[in-house]
Parts: C-alpha cells; structure tokens; sequence
C-alpha cells in the first residue's frame, strides 16, 4: 500500500492552485526553432554566433526564474580556453634524436624541459595494443606522459599528429605534456624533450541556472552542450551545420526541464541546468564545470544527447550511456515502469559513446553521469553535416523524450533515489 505524506489544509489548498507543470510542444518548437537557425551559423565554440547562442539561453533562464550558480552573478560561467601552438620541439629518446616526424608534443604551457628521472608517467603502447584506446588513456590522465607507440600504429599516429596540427587546448596553464613518439623502442631507458609553444587565451561561457532544493548540497545536473561545428564545405549551396539534432536538441530539453521543474516547486534536491560550451572541440565547458562543484554533492548527472529522432527500437524509447557503471537507468526504467516510455541500454557499445560525450568528465570523478539519446547513430545521415536542421526531426518524439526524461528522474528529484556512485578506477 502506498503512504501518502500527510498535508495541512493549507498545504492542500496550494497545491490545488498550482497548475499542473506540463512539457509543450510549442515551447519545443520555439527554442529548437531559434537555437538551430541558419541565423546562429552553426554555433561554432570561441565564435560571436556561440556567444548569441549562450546569450539566448541565458535569457531563457531569467525568464523562468532561475537562480544562480552560488559563487556567480550571472548566468554565465565564463573562463577561458588556452591555446598552445609549438614553436620549436626537440625530442630524444635513449641517447638519439626523435625525427621531427615522429614526434608530436602537446602542452599545457609555454614550455616544456624534461630530463631522465623528471616526473614523467612512460606509456608503451605495443604492435598488439588498442592503440586509440591507450592513447585516449594517456591523454586524458593528469601529469607528464611520453607514449612509445609502436611504429605498427602509423596511422594512429597520424590521426593525432592531424588533431594537433592546431594549437592544443586546455582549461589549465599547468604545465603538463604529452609526447607521442612513433617508436620500436620498448623502453625510455633515458630521455629529453626540450620544447616552446605560442599561448593564446580564449574566452568561453557555459551558461548555468539552479533551483535550490531543501537539501541544498544534494545536486541532479541535466545538462547539455549548445555549441555546434559551425561553417562547413557547401552541400548543394548549404555550408551551415545547424547542429538541430546535435544537440540543439539536448540544449532544448535542458531549457523545457527547467520550465517544468521550476513550475512544479521547490525540490527536495537542488537541481543544476547546465548548457556546455565546447563539447566540439574538446570537452572544455564541462571540464571546467566540473571543477566548479564538490563531485560528492552531485547525486547524479542526465546528459542529454541528440534526442531529436525516434530510436531504431521504437518510439518513446530512450537510451542511456554506461548503462551498466550505475543504477541510475535501472531507476529510471522503474520510474516510468507501466507508461509508454523506455529505458534502455545503449545499443552501440562499439561507438564507445559514453566517452563521446560530457558526461565522462563527471563520471571520471565518480559521479553517476551518463548521456541519453534516442537516435540511430550507426546509420543517421545528418550526423555533423550541413543537413542536421530542424525538418529533419521529429519533434513529437523530441517533446516525448523530454517528457520521459522527466517522469525518469522523479525519483531522484525528490529524493527516493539516489543512483550508485560510478567506479572513476574503471573509467578510462
């Protein structure tokens, strides 16, 4: 039998003046509509076209009554984005010099000397290894790492010797470095890198609203990023990737969660709307937000994801990232248990799409953070191209999936709940 918490005649009387909060179709419509315009020009990160785009949700969320993220006076979270361009690079590895292509040198600072017996973690990645997977690893690590990458991995080397053909990015001057060496050598019995680069600083904004709840340092984030790939090569006269579906569409759901939670009134636990900056280019927004925030007080992460075209399973079904690090699908799946909607695990474990997204960030730090989506994307055709408007979605199912991304995180909200923290040693 259900236990009905007792209410005052007073309390009652509020709650029968308080309207329903209720997730329309036409406020979907409208957000998407103006997030995804040919006039925002793709809102490509450190542009004038992101910033209009961070300054139109901002917008939304003083509408809707948002307070701010305690230590801020406005909705937006600005810091900046560092660029390092190298200027010169000298790379030695037992007792003689790495050609010049065959090394790559990725800093976080305007220079870099080690020596043999410095502080640096030594990455082997052999001829049998996952090259793409270890070099991730090393590369998302914090501290100095030199990585000898067996020279059978020739075009993982080139991919990343691509991705750092511009200036490396970061959220921190810290000093820290990777080298990449294309290599036979099996060990570093000695080694120098000796190494300049250009920095440039960038300014970023996430744009961040709450609703402080009675338990005021328990936090649920729903989150997405509003940042696209911008101006592409024309497609049949088209060079504008909208970024509708990616993730527009997440952008939206965050806006309409925000609208329904703050119509529903005080939460039992505080609830964070957060629209990232950067995700495109590296992670940024979210690496610095998560540096904002004690990751214990975060209770749980809803990442929201490309939620623009219905699931290859079906409608109203919605998939979720890491299904299996934490218990937080599981209560969603119970929450909505007997409605038309779904939880589901991720059906593409070999995108690897739980680290293609910022809810990693958090997940590294032990927060149950995981990204929900409902499209195809093995076979999506819109996917980063100048196609991904607004009319190739579907925007019943989009305003479906929101709705269910509601009812899912009920439990959590109020405080019935509370997911399985996520184990950090197991993600990578």
């Amino acid at each position: 039998m259900m236990k009905f918490p007792i209410l005052t005649v007073t309390g009652l009387a509020l709650l029968a003046c308080r309207p329903a909060p209720r997730i329309e179709r036409a406020d979907v419509e409208r957000v998407i509509g103006t997030l995804a315009a040919d006039s925002m020009l793709g809102r490509q990160a450190f542009t004038p076209a992101a910033d209009e785009a961070a300054a139109f949700i901002r917008a939304q969320f003083a509408s809707l009554g948002l307070e701010k993220l305690d230590g801020l006076d406005d909705y937006l979270q600005r810091f900046s984005v560092y660029g390092f361009t190298p200027r010169t690079a000298v790379v030695r590895l037992n007792g003689r010099v790495v050609p010049s292509g065959q090394a790559i040198v990725a800093a976080a600072a305007d220079s870099v000397h080690w020596r043999t017996g410095d502080s640096v973690r030594v990455v082997v990645i052999g001829p049998a290894d996952d090259p793409m997977q270890a070099l991730w690893t090393a590369f998302t690590q914090r501290g100095n790492a030199l990585v000898l990458l067996n020279t059978k991995h020739r075009q993982a080397f080139e991919m990343v010797k691509r991705a750092f053909s511009g200036p490396a990015r970061g959220v921190e001057r810290n000093g820290h470095a990777r080298v990449v060496v294309l290599t036979g050598e099996t060990a570093a019995r000695t080694f120098q890198v000796d190494a300049t680069a250009a920095v440039e600083q960038v300014p970023a904004a996430n744009v961040v609203g709450m609703i402080p709840g009675r338990r005021r340092d328990q936090i649920v984030v729903f989150s997405a990023h509003y940042d696209h790939i911008g101006i592409q090569r024309p497609v049949n006269g088209d060079s504008i990737a909208n970024g509708a579906n990616d993730d527009a569409s997440g952008t939206t759901a965050v806006i309409e969660l925000a609208r329904y939670f703050k119509a529903a009134g005080t939460p039992e636990r505080t609830l964070v709307f957060a629209a990232f900056t950067a995700e495109e280019a590296g992670g940024f927004g979210s690496q610095y937000f998560s540096r904002q925030l004690a990751p214990d007080r975060i209770v749980a992460m809803l990442n929201i994801e490309m939620i623009g075209k219905p699931a290859a399973s079906g409608r109203n079904h919605v998939w979720i990232t890491g299904f299996e690090r934490s218990s937080l699908g599981k209560i969603m799946q119970d929450a909505v248990r007997g409605t038309d909607y779904v939880f589901e695990p991720d059906p593409y474990p070999k995108e690897d799409l739980f680290y293609r997204s910022d809810n990693a960030t958090l997940a590294r730090l032990g927060v149950p953070a995981h990204s929900i989506s409902t499209t195809p994307i093995d076979v999506d055709q819109d996917y980063h191209r100048v196609s991904d408007e607004v009319r190739t979605l579907d925007l019943d199912h989009l305003t479906n999936t929101i709705r269910a991304i509601a009812a899912g995180a009920a439990p959590i909200v109020s405080g019935q709940a509370t997911p399985t923290r996520v184990d950090a040693t197991q993600v990578r």
